[in-house]
């Protein structure tokens, strides 16, 4: 009986202590008075600048080895799974965007994947660029064919 009551007494106590570290940490979170009253403002709008700058990451070397690094990692969780050249139409897909987005970042590229078949539209600045796109497409295991739409227009 002893313990019965050692155990209702701290009990207020712990809960005491549970409620004040609940509520100090809701201290920082906003409320609906902290929200802003219009919805007119839509965010930052892509301008030439932010154009340029998303290009330079593109091209920069880490950014290049991210997008390898991905497509490695796609390949493997693929390889684990089965079948080493069956791909998901969008896995399939985003490999060879990072693929082409790596090796031809001022390409304005769209890519999309049916079976094992990868289209490419869009524009490309120079005709060596537009003739990289059929080979580093076929670099992506799981590519059987690939259809280039994309142009050139400098």
């Amino acid at each position: 009986m002893n313990r019965l009551t050692k155990i209702t007494s701290t009990l207020p106590l712990l809960l005491s202590v549970l409620l004040m570290v609940t509520v100090s940490g809701c201290a920082s979170t906003k409320t609906t008075s902290d929200a802003p009253n219009t919805t007119d403002k839509n965010g930052p709008v892509a301008t030439t600048e932010n154009v340029k700058t998303n290009q330079e990451d593109a091209q920069s070397g880490t950014r290049k080895k991210q997008l390898e690094s991905d497509i490695r990692a796609r390949e493997q969780r693929n390889d684990l799974g089965g079948d080493t050249e069956k791909r998901a139409e969008g896995d399939l897909a985003n490999e060879v965007r990072s693929k082409l987005e790596a090796n031809i970042p001022r390409g304005q590229l769209t890519v999309t994947a049916k079976k094992s078949d990868v289209t490419v539209s869009g524009t490309v600045k120079t005709q060596d660029e537009l003739n990289k796109i059929e080979p580093l497409a076929m670099e992506i295991k799981g590519v059987n064919t690939v259809m280039v739409k994309a142009v050139v227009k400098p």
